[in-house]
């Protein structure tokens, strides 16, 4: 599954180097968008023809809450480590992290500070998917299956879902969308809230 995910990644990188014309670009969205809510409605059939799950996810209760305040706290400790080691300030290093893989929306609300921050925003929380979609399959084998939520941040309620849930089972997924909402809304929040201490 990985490896086929990988080489259509590629071949639609080298697609839009060499044979897609820039006039294309702009239909994109229409078709990710349609892609992507097959996807998610498929994953939600999984999901209901499981009836136990979510007789499971109440016995969680808020246990459930555990998976996405671990995976956020982690992600800002390991920007703020960051940081320290490239000598630059903690705080830029956590409004980086505090993107959780929300590569559209950080860059853009790290952009009015520096420029330059931003696009190291971007293209960390770009990696941060592409190195999720790599190793979801391998963390969910031989680690844990809720390391896999840890791995998608934000996009584990729509991107790399299908691939969480392919690799885990029902009440797994249930505990990915839900994290990957909460942190989702949480980059909202916390990026500008670093930034606005980085202007003080």
């Amino acid at each position: 599954m990985t490896i086929k995910i990988l080489l259509v990644l590629v071949a639609g990188i080298l697609s839009g180097i060499y044979i897609i014309d820039p006039s294309f670009y702009g239909t994109t969205d229409i078709f990710l968008s349609i892609g992507l809510s097959l996807l998610l409605f498929f994953v939600g059939i999984d999901i209901g023809s499981n009836k136990k799950v979510f007789g499971q996810l109440k016995k969680m209760g808020l246990k459930i809450i555990l998976v996405p305040v671990s995976a956020g706290l982690g992600c800002l400790a390991g920007g703020i480590a960051t940081a320290l080691i490239f000598n630059m300030p903690i705080l830029e290093g956590a409004a980086v992290a505090a993107g959780y893989g929300w590569y559209s929306l950080a860059p853009i609300l790290i952009a009015p500070y520096s420029a330059e921050l931003s696009a190291i925003a971007f293209l960390t929380n770009v990696f941060r998917e592409i190195l999720a979609i790599a190793f979801i399959s391998y963390t969910a084998k031989y680690i844990g299956y809720f390391e896999t939520v840890a791995l998608g941040g934000a996009t584990s309620m729509d991107t790399t879902l299908p691939i969480i849930s392919r690799n885990t089972d029902a009440e797994t997924t249930v505990v990915a969308f839900v994290s990957g909402m909460i942190m989702t809304m949480s980059v909202p929040v916390l990026v500008p809230f670093f930034v606005s201490l980085l202007q003080v």
